[in-house]
C-alpha cells in the first residue's frame, strides 16, 4: 500500500490512530486526545481548502482530461505545479522522478498516477531526513526561542499564538521585545501579552541585545520555562541585521546553556517565491531551525510548504491556517498531504 492510500485511511473518518502514544494512560485521556486530533485534522481541511480548490482542482481535471500519458501531460502537469509555488527546481525534480517511475512501472494510465504524485510530493519534503516538528526544549536551561522575519508577515500574533500554546501546556512563558527599531512593536507584543496573560519584558529605544539580556536575566530569577524573543524584521541592510543578531545570539550564548533552542523564520505564505526570496536571505545571515507559514488559508498556492523546505532546507515548524488562536498548528506532513489531496483520494 502506498503512502496515498495509508493517509486516506488514516484521515479519512479523521481517526488517526493515537494509541501509540505511551503518555496516554486511560480511555479519558484517549477520547481527549482523539478529539484533539480530529479537531486538527479539520483545521488542516478548512485551512487548506483554497489550495485544494485552486491547483489540486486542476490536478484533477488533468487526469480527466487525459486518457493516456503523453508529453503534454507532462508538460501541464508541470505548468500547474509550477503555479502552486511549489517552485521550478522542485518542479523539474519531481517531473524527472514521475517519468522515471512511469517508465519502469510501464503506467499508461493518467489515473494511476494519483497515488505516485502524493508519494513523489511527501518524498521531496522528507527527503531521506528525521525532520522536529516542534520546538526543541532546553533539559538544561530556560528554553529561549528568537523569532525573525519582515515586518508585516504576522510575526507578533504568531508569538503570541505559540505562547498560548505553551501556557495551556502548563508553561510559564516570557515574551521579550527586542524589537526597538519598528515604531510601537514593542507596546503591540506588551499588548499580546496582556491578552494571553503571560509574562513580558521589554523597553523601547533600547539596544535589542540588552533588552535580551536583561530579559532572560529576569527569566532565570523568576524561573520561566520559556522566553520567545521578537527581533527587527528590516532586511533593507542586511548587514547591519545579521551584526545585530550575531550580538544577541553571543548575548543568549552567555547567559543560557547551550544557547538559543530555535531560530524560527516566520514567513507570509501569500507572498508566494517573494517569501521563499525572504527565507534564503535571512538564512545566508542567521541559523534558521525551523519556518512558521503564516495566511497558508489565503493562498491558492500551498504548494510553498514544498517550495520552501526545498529551498532552504530548513522544516516547517507550524502554520498558520486561520485568525483564531487554534489556527496555528504543528506542521505535519501527513495532515497537510491529506488536507491538500483529499478530494484526490
Amino acid at each position: 500500500m502506498g503512502l496515498f492510500n495509508k493517509i486516506k485511511n488514516m484521515f479519512k473518518s479523521t481517526e488517526k490512530v493515537v494509541e501509540k502514544d505511551e503518555n496516554i494512560k486511560d480511555d479519558t485521556s484517549k477520547n481527549e486526545s482523539k478529539k484533539q486530533e480530529e479537531k486538527s485534522v479539520k483545521v488542516y481541511e478548512k485551512g487548506l481548502s483554497k489550495s485544494r480548490n485552486g491547483f489540486v482542482s486542476k490536478l484533477v481535471n488533468l487526469t480527466n482530461r487525459y486518457s493516456k500519458i503523453t508529453d503534454e501531460y507532462f508538460d501541464e502537469l508541470e505548468e500547474i505545479l509550477i503555479m502552486a509555488d511549489i517552485g521550478v527546481n522542485t518542479v523539474m525534480d519531481f517531473i524527472d522522478r514521475l517519468k522515471d517511475r512511469v517508465k519502469k512501472e510501464n503506467i499508461s494510465d493518467p489515473s494511476e498516477l494519483k497515488e505516485i504524485i502524493v508519494d513523489e510530493l511527501f518524498i521531496i519534503y522528507v527527503n531521506d531526513e528525521v525532520l522536529s516538528n516542534k520546538i526543541n526544549f532546553n533539559d538544561k536551561d530556560v528554553t529561549v526561542v528568537l523569532f525573525v522575519g519582515v515586518n508585516g508577515v504576522g510575526k507578533t500574533t504568531t508569538i503570541a499564538k505559540i505562547a498560548n500554546k505553551y501556557k495551556d501546556q502548563g508553561k510559564k512563558i516570557l515574551l521579550v521585545g527586542a524589537d526597538t527599531f519598528r515604531a510601537g512593536a514593542v507596546e503591540q507584543l506588551k499588548e499580546w501579552s496582556d491578552k494571553v496573560g503571560v509574562g513580558f519584558y521589554g523597553k523601547e529605544d533600547s539596544d535589542p541585545a540588552s533588552v535580551v539580556y536583561d530579559g532572560i536575566e529576569l527569566a532565570k530569577k523568576e524561573k520561566y520555562d520559556l522566553v520567545l524573543i521578537d527581533t527587527a524584521g528590516r532586511l533593507q541592510n542586511k548587514v547591519n541585521l545579521m551584526k545585530e543578531l550575531e550580538k544577541i545570539n553571543k548575548v543568549i550564548d552567555s547567559l543560557v546553556d547551550g544557547g538559543a533552542s530555535e531560530t524560527l523564520l516566520v514567513v507570509d505564505a501569500t507572498t508566494g517565491q517573494n517569501g521563499i526570496s525572504q527565507a534564503k536571505a535571512f538564512k545566508e545571515i542567521t541559523n534558521i531551525t525551523g519556518i512558521v507559514l503564516t495566511k497558508l488559508d489565503g493562498t491558492a498556492k500551498g504548494g510553498i510548504v514544498l517550495a520552501i523546505k526545498e529551498s532552504v532546507g530548513v522544516p516547517v515548524k507550524y502554520i498558520g491556517l486561520g485568525e483564531t488562536k487554534d489556527d496555528l498548528q504543528v506542521f505535519d506532513i501527513e495532515k497537510y498531504i491529506y488536507g491538500l489531496f483529499k478530494d484526490m483520494m
